[in-house]
């Protein structure tokens, strides 16, 4: 029974991935505070002012009257085989009359 022990153990000790020697977590830790005052400064830095751009970005954007586009009824576009369950059953759940043409057209 000692003698599987043995076997078991360099085997097991061969396979097992080896640490570096003379490092101990206090290493490890001391290396990994930076890590959070840099994330934490590249959020201040570079995310929240992406942020800001973006959403006045979205701002102005929205600012400008949109002209939306000409119907053309295409025969393989708004295919209606059967009434939606809701409403008239002809306009989809999140329906906006000003985007989304019925089969027919625009309701204006």
């Amino acid at each position: 029974m000692a003698a599987l022990g043995r076997v078991s153990r360099l085997l097991l000790g061969a396979a097992a991935p080896r640490s570096l020697p003379g490092r101990g977590l206090a290493a490890a830790a001391a290396h990994e505070e930076g890590g959070a005052r840099l994330w934490k400064t590249l959020t201040f830095v570079v995310a929240l002012p992406g942020v800001a751009v973006c959403m006045l970005n979205c701002y102005l954007k929205a600012q400008h009257e949109h002209e939306r586009p000409e119907f053309v009824p295409y025969s393989h576009l708004r295919i209606r085989t059967k009434r939606f369950p809701w409403g008239d059953g002809n306009k989809t759940l999140f329906h906006n009359p000003h985007a989304n043409p019925l089969p027919t057209g625009y309701e204006d």
